[in-house]
């Protein structure tokens, strides 16, 4: 069977099925979710870090002296990165591929550019199902990028393990980041650019947001500076993704935080499913129509209608 085939070359590491896997999930190909049934069980051994910021951080170059620093170590790596999806025309400016060419062709690395897709959050909707693809494959690492679209970032820690918040100096990110409420979600701090004026701003300004808060965190992030035109910092920002893995295992909180990123994607599937499920038997009767006509005229208000239809799907038992 061509499902079996697809499983089978993701467990050995094909890098043309793992491709083909994640193709499927993105189109939500009816059979994406028996490969995933099937590969579950070969999941759950590669560390997610997420890599999150404002657009021109510069989150991709630091993934790619990430990258060098992880395959020195003889750590096989796996990459999705999320560009923005076209409005318009529904393609995708996979640019990330371009900045990475030095490790296209290396067999134990492999990135793959997703379209957002319309998805909020700087994440595709299929994000997740393509970490568990790179998981079974044998991958130790996986590295999610995000879109980078400022205050919707907050996403990335419902799948990373260690999430990287990435600023820059005298460009108003660390203001920004402030009112978007993403302190919270950082378990390091990069001011990349660190060469540029205003890095000691920035890194105070974390600072003083850090002590606000600190009383409430069990865990400090580090601040670390970045120059990626050099490699200057690199590696005390890898250093600080190792110091914050350990500080998970000894704590306890990696399982806890798995355990509970479990439950939530259990329950996220079960709203697809009905909204899937619903949505197939409205979308375009006319019996729906009928009731969005009826809205409008004001015979009937919206709560009421959509507690109708729930009932004509047989999910009579919804709460009112």
């Amino acid at each position: 069977m061509a499902d079996q085939r697809i499983v089978d070359g993701v467990l050995s590491g094909d890098r043309r099925m793992m491709a083909r896997a994640i193709s499927m999930i993105e189109n939500e190909d009816k059979d994406k979710h028996r490969i995933l049934s099937a590969l579950f069980p070969h999941t759950g051994k590669a560390y997610v870090i997420g890599i999150t910021g404002a657009p021109g951080a510069g989150k991709s170059s630091l993934v790619d002296r990430l990258l060098s620093i992880l395959r020195s170590r003889g750590l096989t790596v796996g990459v999705i990165a999320v560009d923005p999806t076209s409005p318009f025309t529904g393609g995708a400016i996979l640019g990330d591929r371009i900045r990475m060419q030095e490790h296209a062709l290396d067999k134990d690395v492999f990135i793959r550019s997703m379209g957002t897709r319309g998805s909020l959050g700087g994440l595709s909707r299929a994000t997740k199902d393509a970490i568990q693809v790179l998981d079974a494959s044998g991958k130790d690492v996986v590295v999610v990028e995000t879109v980078g679209v400022g205050q919707s970032e907050v996403d990335i820690i419902k799948y990373a393990d260690t999430t990287l918040v990435v600023l820059t100096p005298a460009g108003g990110d660390s203001v920004q980041t402030i009112k978007a409420g993403i302190m919270e979600i950082a378990d390091v701090f990069v001011v990349n650019k660190a060469d540029l004026p205003g890095a000691d701003r920035t890194v105070a300004e974390i600072n003083i947001m850090l002590d606000l808060g600190g009383a409430t965190r069990p865990w400090r992030p580090p601040i670390v500076r970045t120059v990626t035109i050099d490699g200057s910092g690199t590696d005390e920002m890898y250093a600080a993704i190792l110091r914050h893995s350990e500080y998970l295992k000894e704590s306890g909180n990696l399982e806890r935080l798995r355990k509970e990123r479990t439950r939530r994607d259990v329950v996220d599937l079960i709203e697809y499913r009905i909204k899937s499920t619903v949505w197939e038997q409205v979308h375009g009767s006319p019996e729906f129509d009928d009731v969005v006509a009826r809205i409008v005229s004001r015979e009937t208000d919206p709560y009421s209608a959509a507690l109708q239809i729930l009932r004509q799907v047989n999910l009579d038992r919804c709460k009112e």
